[in-house]
Order: C-alpha cells, then sequence, then structure tokens
C-alpha cells in the first residue's frame, strides 16, 4: 500500500520553456488574483501518455489547452498559475526546465536554477459540467475575432440590468449576429455562417469577462473554431485549446426594435476625417458632460464643444447632406468609438431629427450597425 500512495505522489516532465510559457498565459487569463477559494489561484498539471493538460477557471469560466512533453512519470496537482508562469518566464531564453511533483511539493529544475512551490491536491480542482450541445457551428478564428471586435466595446460594465453585461450571440440556420448595449448605444455585426443543425434558433449571453477573454485568446488566422451552444453554457474549441463559459440566465432586450428604420435625413462623411474631428473638439470636452454638438446644414458639419471651465472648440467638415439645418448632441466619446470600429472610407448617419436615434453604417457594408442615441440640449 505505502508503494502505490508514493506511485500516486509522483509526476515528472520535461519541456522546453517558450513551450510551456505560451500555455500558461493562455490559461492564466481567466486566473484572478484574489480569490476566496485558494485553489481557484492554482493550475491544474496533469501529464499522461507523455502530454501535458493546463486547466484554468473562476467557476464561471473554463481553459484547457495541452502539449507534448517528456515524461517519465504520470500523475497532476495544482500549482499557482501565475508563480509558476513567472519562474518560467524568467528562465533564460531557450533553456528546457524539468517539473516534479513530489510529497506534496512541486519542484522545479532548469540549469543552475531550483525553486519548490506548494500544491493543493487535485481532485480537490472544481471543473464545469461537461456540455450537451442543442446547435454547432464552425467559422475561422478570424472570423469571430472581428464579429466580436466589432460589438464588444458597446457591452455595459457592471450593470444592475445583468443581462447587459455580456455579448448577445443569436444563431440561425442562416447566420450569427453579435449584439452588444449599455443602453445607450447599440452594435450589431452579422456573418452569414449558421448552424449545422436545420431549424437552429437560438439566442446565448455570454459574459463580459468571458467575451474579452476569447478575443484575447483568437487570432486572425485562417484555422477554424468549432462553437458549441448549450442550454446554460457555450464552448470554443481550436488549435488544441477548449473555451467553456456560463451564460447569463436572462432575456436581452429586442434590438430590432432599437434599430431605426425608414430614417428621413441622412448625411454622409469621409470616416477619417470625421473621426480627426471629433478627436480634436474632444481636448476640451468636459470630463462629466461630453457632448459634442453637430450643427448640419448643406454639405457642411460644424462640431462644437463648449466648456465653461477651460474655453471651446470647433470642426468644420464637408459633408454630403442636403436638407434643413440641424443641431444635434451626442456622447463624443460614443461616435469616436464608432469610427474607431468602422474601417471602410465614408460612413453614413441616419436619423429622423434631433431627439431621435441616430443609425450609423459604413458605406459598401451591410455587416454591421451601429446605433447612438442623443443627449439633451
Amino acid at each position: 500500500m505505502l508503494g502505490l500512495k508514493e506511485k500516486k505522489q509522483l509526476m515528472r516532465f520535461s519541456i522546453k520553456r517558450e513551450e510551456i510559457v505560451r500555455h500558461l498565459v493562455t490559461v492564466c487569463g481567466v486566473v484572478e488574483r484574489r480569490h476566496t477559494l485558494p485553489i481557484l489561484s492554482n493550475v491544474l498539471l496533469s501529464v499522461k501518455d507523455s502530454q501535458l493538460s493546463l486547466m484554468a477557471t473562476d467557476l464561471e469560466i473554463e481553459i484547457r489547452t495541452a502539449l507534448k512533453v517528456l515524461s517519465s512519470e504520470e500523475g497532476k496537482v495544482t500549482v499557482s498559475a501565475r508563480k509558476f508562469l513567472e519562474i518560467c518566464r524568467a528562465l533564460p531564453s531557450g533553456s528546457a526546465l524539468e517539473a516534479q511533483y513530489k510529497e506534496g511539493q512541486f519542484y522545479i529544475h532548469s540549469g543552475r536554477s531550483r525553486f519548490t512551490l506548494s500544491t493543493l491536491p487535485a481532485e480537490d480542482f472544481p471543473s464545469i459540467d461537461s456540455i450537451d450541445a442543442v446547435a454547432e457551428l464552425e467559422l475561422t478564428q478570424a472570423e469571430l475575432k472581428q464579429l466580436l471586435h466589432r460589438t464588444v466595446f458597446c457591452m455595459a460594465h457592471q450593470d444592475v440590468r445583468y443581462y447587459l453585461n455580456g455579448l448577445l450571440l443569436e444563431l440561425t440556420e442562416e447566420s450569427i449576429h453579435a449584439v452588444a448595449t449599455d443602453g445607450h448605444r447599440l452594435a450589431l455585426a452579422s456573418l452569414a455562417k449558421g448552424a449545422d443543425q436545420e431549424g437552429t434558433e437560438i439566442q446565448s449571453i455570454i459574459p463580459r469577462k468571458a467575451i474579452l477573454e476569447l478575443v484575447r485568446l483568437l487570432e486572425e488566422s485562417q484555422e477554424p473554431v468549432r462553437l458549441k451552444f448549450g442550454t446554460n453554457q457555450m464552448r470554443a474549441e481550436f488549435q488544441g485549446l477548449s473555451f467553456s463559459t456560463k451564460l447569463i440566465d436572462g432575456q436581452f432586450p429586442d434590438y430590432k426594435r432599437v434599430i431605426p428604420v425608414g430614417c428621413e435625413k441622412q448625411f454622409v462623411a469621409d470616416r477619417e476625417r470625421f473621426k480627426q474631428a471629433l478627436v480634436r473638439v474632444n481636448i476640451l470636452t468636459n470630463d462629466k458632460y461630453r457632448g459634442v454638438h453637430l450643427h448640419l446644414s448643406d454639405l457642411k458639419l460644424q462640431a462644437i464643444v463648449t466648456n465653461l471651465d477651460q474655453g471651446s472648440a470647433e470642426e468644420e467638415l464637408d459633408i454630403k447632406y442636403q436638407g434643413e439645418n440641424l443641431e444635434i448632441v451626442f456622447n463624443n466619446f460614443y461616435l469616436i468609438d464608432v469610427l474607431n470600429i468602422i474601417d471602410t472610407k465614408e460612413v453614413r448617419l441616419t436619423f429622423t431629427n434631433a431627439s431621435s436615434s441616430c443609425l450609423i453604417t459604413p458605406i459598401d457594408a451591410s455587416d454591421s450597425k451601429y446605433v447612438v442615441m442623443p443627449m439633451r440640449l
């Protein structure tokens, strides 16, 4: 019995520094620096069949990844994720390290460097339940990253309406839509790739932290991503990585009712010139009142900011507009955010009057729409 117990306490593997650092960086993004459960600050290391698996979780998000190692002893253990990463990063470039778990301690040896880390039992490490997928979709990393990038900035942050503190992924058999709103603005991005299953029509609200983490992990590559949607969680699988997150349980607002239709007025502007004009007047924007006054007249737009404490700023821009003179006030930061995301040469702003919401769309592109509410004069 003693021999079996000692065997269970052993684990040993060798690996290149750069390889382990890359995988630790991947999983460490989900690890909280402070947590009520100490084991959630750890990463679960499992060695089997010359493969090292790493897993980290905060009970809402779970990341798993694996890589090949030189192994002489199989086993599993949990150690501080950030301390292990810091040690590996501090080792010389191109070096190799040998790690061993023995008698409750985790030993790291590389050249003349030696470290010892405390451990917690692997059997106490929590994991998210396996997903029972009701719908699946495959797209490229670049496509998913762009879909999220175009909408993520509109997510609410710590809003009492908890269902706004995330991003809606709406999946049908024809397409997938990403929608985010904080109640003052809305972003919608679409991709003409639908679910594998016919008749699919589901809505999943992904938490803010999970979306930000997924954007960090995705690359601008054509490598495939497999999305699996369950009733209470979603999983993304790509490049040997498994990313799972619980969903926000709530009803997302009907975003289609928010998007203006049949608007009577519109103007078209050069996106970069419009953005730079707003950036310049933003220098004198009041920290509390962030409004910019847009004065529209035939073929002209004036962007004006007045700050009672510091002065005023005014920019004039040539635009494509014909109609009555009009003044609309927007949160300047909201407009700049949208113009930073859109990448076409020109943008179109559509509205009904000075008190109606404004629809901003890229010219010659129909895969994204943005809605910004006006401020009161």
